[in-house]
């Protein structure tokens, strides 16, 4: 079981996140929704081992994921919002690199390269340097790499950007069979209607606080509203999207 304990971040007398508590089991899916600035990739991070917290605790089978950093990231698979990736390199090059740090065996990791290569449709392009690859195509390579070692855990925020059709609906159903497995996902995003299809459950987070904790069902029943996205709105959004894309279109015809 991954927890987080009171988990926070503060930048000076900001709090980014502020007293964040869950927790995940194996087998769980988990959304982690908010709008921009509510913490959600802070929080990502900090799981990540990226981001120090300020404070609580994160605990992954009973031990500090901040005391035991290296065995963690040995189990832990993550597809970051903002990629960081050595764009020099091939594709195949940078994930035999991955694949090596991962200890994965020589014979079995070129195997899986090419089949992740295959099944991305990257395999004429997997000896071309990434610095030359669409969005998509980075994309692609970092959910390879995060995937390669079979992780335990496994962090994806925002992971369909950029990717063609096909691919994220691979991607979400794949998502669903990882967690049927036995697997821990959390699955950062602003599409809700991804998340409303691939989670179990989900967390709304705004202001760097847990405003709601449950399965979407649930949730839809306490609020008495039909959609993921209705809840989203009730607990997050204070203006209302209509009035403010009627001022857009007005401000658009002035002059």
């Amino acid at each position: 079981m991954l927890e987080l304990k009171s988990v926070a971040k503060k930048y000076g007398y900001f709090k980014a996140v502020d007293a964040v508590s869950f927790a995940v089991k194996p087998g769980e899916a988990v959304g982690y929704l908010g709008p921009n600035g509510a913490g959600k990739s802070t929080t990502i991070k900090m799981i990540a081992g990226l981001l120090e917290p300020t404070g609580g605790e994160i605990i992954y089978q009973g031990r500090n994921v901040w005391k035991n950093l290296v065995w963690f990231k040995e189990r832990l698979g993550y597809v970051p919002e903002e990629p960081a990736i050595y764009s020099h390199m091939s594709a195949y090059d940078y994930l035999i690199m991955v694949g090596r740090l991962r200890k994965i065996k020589e014979s079995a990791l070129k195997h899986k390269i090419e089949g992740f290569m295959e099944i991305f449709d990257l395999g004429g392009d997997m000896h071309s340097e990434i610095a030359s690859f669409s969005k998509g195509m980075v994309q692609k390579v970092l959910i390879s790499a995060a995937l390669l070692h079979d992780p335990e855990v496994l962090l994806l925020d925002e992971p369909l950007s950029g990717l063609d059709v096909t691919t994220a609906l691979t991607v979400r159903e794949l998502v669903r069979r990882l967690a049927a497995e036995g697997k821990i996902v959390i699955y950062s995003s602003h599409i809700l209607e991804i998340v409303e299809k691939v989670a179990t459950r989900v967390i709304i987070l705004y202001q760097g606080r847990v405003q709601a904790d449950d399965s979407v069902e649930n949730l839809r029943q306490l609020m008495k509203v039909p959609s993921l996205e209705d809840i989203f709105n009730q607990l997050v959004k204070h203006e209302d999207p209509g009035a403010l894309a009627s001022e857009l279109v007005s401000l658009m015809r002035k002059g």
